[in-house]
């Protein structure tokens, strides 16, 4: 199994469902994994963002590309 990086912070969660969406069907291998934590009642996600997603060093490019056409 490849490691996995941090490839970039997410913004919301209608964000992060759309991401996966499309790397789910591109087959990319990732990971989303969200700051919300229900102890804190998601205050880090009021600082540090929604979540992030993980994956492969050599999918950065590409996600992040994925990433800005669903941003637009």
């Amino acid at each position: 199994m490849p490691d996995y990086e941090k490839i970039t912070t997410l913004q919301n969660e209608i964000q992060a469902a759309a991401l996966e969406s499309e790397l789910k069907t591109r087959n990319i291998p990732h990971f989303i994994r969200s700051y919300h934590d229900t102890v804190y009642d998601g205050i880090y996600q009021q600082t540090k963002g929604w979540g992030i997603v993980e994956a492969p060093i050599e999918f950065k490019d590409t996600i992040l590309e994925i990433l800005n056409d669903l941003d637009k």
